[in-house]
């Protein structure tokens, strides 16, 4: 990865605004807006942003489990799966 490459300022932007776009969802690669020397703003294609999303919901899902774990906040498959049954068919 070449960051450096991926660095803008904010000058760049304004003046390449479809160019960039255009960059970012051919590349799949995220683009570093900076103002006055400093990191700003980060733009990045939908799908690559989506994508990113989802692997944090499913991480977050992932920490929740771990902490049920260690606070013996289980239940066996069993009653798990008959839980279900029962608020799906009553």
């Amino acid at each position: 990865m070449q960051l450096s490459q991926d660095i803008k300022p904010i000058s760049y932007l304004k003046a390449k605004t479809a160019d960039v776009i255009k960059s970012v969802n051919e590349n799949k690669r995220l683009i570093i807006i900076t103002q006055n020397g400093e990191a700003k703003a980060v733009i990045q294609d939908i799908k690559s942003y989506e994508n990113l999303q989802n692997s944090l919901s499913l991480l977050k899902l992932i920490i929740q489990s771990e902490n049920d774990i260690d606070n013996n906040k289980t239940i066996n498959q069993k009653e798990m799966f008959d839980s279900l049954e029962k608020k799906l068919f009553g």
